[in-house]
């Protein structure tokens, strides 16, 4: 059975899905596939937090081009904070780069065959990193490794869209959202995507 049909069988996503279609969950943006190194993506997850998208492309764009082409922990390593700032970044951001570039340089964490592991084991390396929070994790987990059963549970956006597809009194909280998101095991990142796309305009 195909995710967004299991899905359909909750009377709420099932209208959902009628009204706002089956959105990719993986897609991150046209502008902004994920690369074919672990490393990479986690570089821009990293960038990304708390701005734009097309700030965090522009960005990424230039850091790209500063460290000749391909992002890597050492050539993150061989900048400075200070080198890093000049680009775009906070030097919150720099610390957080580098700490990841340290912990992949040491083999501490492994992103390259982060594939291979469970999305507890996954969760845990990431949100060990300097300044990568669980949300930020998971998001790595569904746009870069396509796992299909993560719920972001502490997103506002999906805890909006709960509140007004169920027509509750007041947004749900975290774990009031955990406790609905079991029931769409094992496609929480398919019932997630749907859940952001019903807070978007419809195109007519």
């Amino acid at each position: 059975m195909s995710p967004y049909r299991r899905l359909a069988a909750d009377p709420v996503l099932g209208r959902l899905i009628e009204r706002v279609g089956r959105p990719d969950p993986f897609g991150w943006s046209e502008r902004a596939l994920p690369s074919s190194s672990n490393f990479e993506a986690m570089a821009l997850h990293i960038v990304a937090q708390q701005i734009s998208l097309a700030g965090a492309l522009t960005i990424f764009g230039r850091l790209t081009a500063a460290v000749g082409g391909t992002v890597t922990p050492k050539s993150l390593l061989a900048r400075s904070d200070d080198d890093l700032r000049a680009l775009g970044l906070s030097y919150a951001k720099a610390a957080y780069l580098h700490d990841l570039a340290r912990r992949q340089d040491d083999g501490v964490i492994d992103l390259e065959h982060m594939d291979d592991v469970d999305d507890a084991t996954a969760l845990a390396d990431l949100t060990a990193v300097r300044g990568v929070g669980l949300w930020s994790a998971q998001m790595f987990l569904i746009h870069q490794l396509k796992r299909a059963d993560i719920l972001p549970a502490g997103d506002i956006g999906i805890r909006r869209a709960i509140e007004k597809a169920w027509q509750l009194d007041a947004m749900p909280g975290i774990e009031e959202t955990r406790r609905r998101g079991t029931a769409w095991t094992p496609y929480r990142s398919y019932a997630a995507a749907l859940l952001w796309a019903s807070l978007r305009p419809l195109v007519t």
